[in-house]
């Protein structure tokens, strides 16, 4: 999946941690309050999963993440848990970044409490589908969060003959199957860029459960192409414990090379 050089644009790689989290932009005069977890119990936990399969790049940092964030206090609050609290995915250590205050990028932001864990696809993929349990936890208080098929290798194989898919033509109708089965896409996109090109061609994607489907477009030159496929799906959460709701987002997006006659 990987190598050492990459032929196309670097302009192919946008939105690698689109589904990691987001900064909370905030005054310039916040100071941090430290509390303890179940100070956070009115909040909501977000559980996002991204999962970026590239072609040609090695891994980047959060490219197969794992993120569960604390909703923020809102108004002129900005809260920094306490040390003491821990986090686990599955019974393995998450890494917990507290919040609080961060004025280094020269304004004060207010970062958001949350964990994250990085996993390993390759390992991944040979697990069948499994649930999530997150569990974050001090001597205050407990949040537990299920999550089912959380843990899972997520990939678009194509919907027919010869797989994987290595030519596509010009005004054909193309359809790829969303792994795991029983999971209906909310969101999907899919695109071509022509090897040494800077010009992608964002194609028009039909949706249907889990099977999507878009034309090649007919005005498009013959040549190399890089095809990213993008999905996302809700999280099914089963367990929701210690907090006042739970959500969440699963991303997927992986790049293939083409040949478009």
């Amino acid at each position: 999946m990987h190598s050492s050089s990459r032929r196309f644009a670097a302009g192919v790689v946008p939105g690698v941690l689109v589904a990691v989290g987001l900064l909370a932009g905030c005054g310039d005069s916040l100071t941090t309050e430290h509390v303890e977890l179940s100070a956070l119990s009115e909040r909501t936990l977000t559980y996002s999963l991204a999962d970026v399969d590239l072609f040609e790049v090695p891994q980047a940092p959060g490219s197969h993440r794992v993120t569960v964030t604390f909703s923020q206090a809102g108004g002129d609050r900005c809260t920094r848990l306490k040390d003491g609290a821990t986090a686990t995915f599955n019974g393995q250590p998450m890494k917990l970044e507290q919040g609080g205050v961060d004025g280094t990028a020269g304004r004060d932001v207010c970062m958001p409490t949350r964990a994250f864990f990085d996993f390993n696809p390759d390992e991944w993929a040979k697990l069948p589908p499994a649930e999530a349990r997150v569990v974050i936890q001090d001597a205050s208080h407990t949040v537990t969060m299920v999550v089912q098929n959380g843990q899972a290798k997520r990939e678009f194989k194509f919907d027919g003959t010869p797989n994987p898919l290595e030519r596509m033509l010009r005004g054909q109708t193309y359809a790829f199957l969303w792994s795991p089965a029983g999971e209906g896409l909310t969101a999907a996109g899919a695109s071509l860029l022509p090897e040494g090109g800077v010009v992608t061609a964002q194609m028009v994607v039909l949706r249907e459960d889990n099977r999507i489907s878009f034309t090649v477009p007919a005005q498009l030159g013959p040549a190399t192409h890089l095809l990213t496929l993008k999905g996302e799906v809700g999280a099914q959460v089963s367990q929701c414990v210690g907090v006042a709701g739970c959500r969440g987002t699963l991303f997927h997006s992986q790049e293939q090379v083409v040949a478009v006659q």
